[in-house]
């Protein structure tokens, strides 16, 4: 069996052998180079330029200065929003820690709140009644009987400024309970106490079997009374303010009220002495309702010169002349309707100056007026209005108008006619000092007291005519 093998193994081994010959005849090894891109002989190429690389410039200091603003406002912008995202938490904590302190303390604070509200509203009211009791129609008319409607008006312009002052008071006083009463309650929150001390707040809280007593007031119920007390603030203003109006400066009793512009309402004054002077002084309280480029407070004139005295008003101005209107002093910006204004005009022949004088001020000034000029007599005065054809009875007068209306005399215009109130006019023949002047302008003093030698207020004879009146 051996010999049998050993031939049979030798023949496949002869076979593997010359399967393997076989094989290695197949496969071509190929150690040549092989290129693709293989570039010939006969083209010969230019080699492509390359860039140089980009160079950075050195930065300056202020591309430096540049980046670091960037840089800080980057972080700035950061610090802003982590601070913007802890204050929204803390206020988010806070808002509940108030609305947990107003759960347990409110109700007693506004309670209280609300006691000193109410006890305040009725103090305000009594002495709103108060006055106007004082306000009484009745108690007017017996005042002006016994002859001290101003006093009276003084009396009650300060009681109403006390009044005033009196809710200004109360007001301050309730803010400063309610704010007291927060505060001292939140520093028992910081502290983590129990209820706030009462005794600082002047008030006690009112307690029951379980602690506090369930109150019912809430916040909404404060600021009503808050604005109640604002609302009779303003009415109490309004009431002074009206009181202020309805009242004379300086001390006076009564006034000529010019109600409308019109030809027909003036008021003429009959002196008792001749006006025949070489110097003089005019004073007059005056509240014009609308002033225009000429509007005539005081007008003294004769056939031969209408316009002998004139103290007018236009517009903000405020305008004398002596001798004719080519003789003019003027101060600007000195009259605010409707408000009271006291015009004062002096002039002195002798040296021919002439002043004019607003609240006690000289405002105006000019030298050579109507110097050596001697102030006729025979002529015509009036109020709130000038004669252009002077005087009554003459054949000029009546100024073409012919309407032959009873009571009415020619040489008016309405446009020139002053609309408004007047008092206190008095005139000297003599120029009066600066310190007397100043005197009688005062509003809250008594000029009304000081009486002119030539034309006195309340003692000269003066005759209202249209609608013009003497009113208290």
């Amino acid at each position: 069996m051996f010999r049998w093998s050993l031939p049979q193994a030798a023949c496949v081994l002869s076979v593997f052998v010359s399967l393997a010959l076989a094989y290695e005849d197949d496969i071509e090894v190929n150690y040549s180079d092989n290129y693709y891109n293989e570039i010939t002989e006969g083209d010969p190429q230019e080699p492509t330029p390359s860039t140089a690389p980009c160079k950075i410039p050195d930065l300056t200091k202020w591309d430096k200065l540049f980046s670091m603003l960037e840089n800080s406002q980057m972080r700035e912008n950061m610090l802003l929003q982590y601070a913007d995202d802890i204050v929204k938490v803390e206020m988010g904590s806070l808002r509940g820690e108030m609305l947990r302190f107003v759960a347990q303390y409110g109700g007693s604070c506004g309670a209280a709140v609300e006691t000193a509200g109410r006890r305040m509203s009725l103090q305000l009211v009594a002495k709103f009644r108060e006055v106007l009791d004082r306000l009484n129609p009745q108690e007017s008319k017996n005042v002006a009987a016994t002859g001290n409607s101003a006093g009276n008006s003084n009396n009650l312009e300060m009681l109403l400024q006390q009044l005033l002052s009196a809710t200004r008071t109360q007001t301050s006083r309730l803010t400063k309970l309610e704010t007291s009463c927060f505060s001292n309650a939140g520093a028992v929150m910081g502290t983590g106490g129990g209820m706030p001390s009462t005794s600082k707040m002047g008030f006690e809280v009112p307690q029951g079997r379980g602690g506090h007593r369930a109150q019912d007031v809430t916040s909404q119920e404060v600021q009503g009374a808050l604005a109640t007390l604002r609302q009779t603030k303003t009415e109490l203003e309004e009431v002074l303010r009206s009181s202020r109006q309805r009242y004379l400066p300086a001390g006076c009793e009564m006034a000529l009220l010019f109600p409308m512009r019109s030809r027909r309402i003036y008021t003429s004054i009959i002196p008792d002495v001749p006006l025949s002077l070489s110097s003089f002084t005019v004073c007059l309280w005056a509240k014009p309702t609308a002033v225009l480029n000429k509007t005539v407070l005081y007008s003294y004139g004769t056939r031969r010169n209408p316009y002998e005295i004139q103290l007018l008003l236009s517009r903000t101005s405020a305008l004398f002349t002596v001798g004719g209107e080519a003789h003019l002093v003027e101060a600007r910006g000195v009259v605010n309707e409707p408000e009271w204004i006291h015009l004062c005009g002096t002039w002195s022949s002798k040296q021919g100056l002439a002043s004019l004088w607003a609240d006690g001020r000289k405002v105006a000034s000019t030298p050579g007026v109507a110097e050596g000029h001697i102030l006729p007599d025979g002529g015509s005065l009036q109020l709130g209005q000038e004669r252009n054809g002077c005087c009554p009875g003459s054949p000029s007068a009546g100024g073409g108008s012919g309407s032959g209306v009873p009571g009415f005399e020619g040489g008016f215009e309405a446009k020139l006619a002053f609309p408004g109130k007047m008092t206190g006019v008095n005139m000297w023949n003599r120029v009066l000092s600066d310190e007397e002047i100043s005197q009688m302008a005062l509003r809250d003093g008594s000029g009304c007291e000081m009486r002119g030698n030539m034309v006195a207020w309340g003692v000269t004879e003066m005759v209202p005519h249209g609608g013009a009146q003497f009113i208290n």
